[in-house]
């Protein structure tokens, strides 16, 4: 049965982060942010942390179009907030469950 694992950045250096994505096994990082930037932490911008887990032998798909709290589309929110149920009843946002389902069947993922 395929596992999905979440995690956050929080302030963990890129070698303590890989550590804990090498300790659970996980292959690949669905990231899912709407807005693959830190302003803190430059080494988990998009650029940079996609680099890094390639380095290491970990996959990186950018989901945040999808699967982000922050969408695009207009209908997602109420007087400017983002409502998750909205979010959740979309198809981009169905899309972007299946990839996750699809890519479960060949790596250990992990999600940030």
């Amino acid at each position: 049965m395929a596992q999905l694992f979440t995690i956050g950045h929080s302030n963990h250096s890129i070698e303590n982060f890989i550590q804990l994505l090498q300790k659970y096994g996980i292959t690949a990082l669905a990231d899912v942010r709407s807005h693959p930037y830190s302003r803190y932490l430059s080494h988990f911008n998009q650029v940079e942390v996609k680099q890094a887990l390639k380095d290491v032998g970990i996959g990186y798909v950018f989901l945040g179009r999808e699967l982000g709290a922050r969408p695009r589309d207009r209908t997602c929110y109420v007087d400017g907030k983002a409502i998750y149920e909205k979010i959740a009843a979309t198809p981009l946002f169905a899309e972007g469950i299946q990839r996750i389902l699809k890519g479960s069947q060949t790596y250990t993922i992990q999600s940030l």
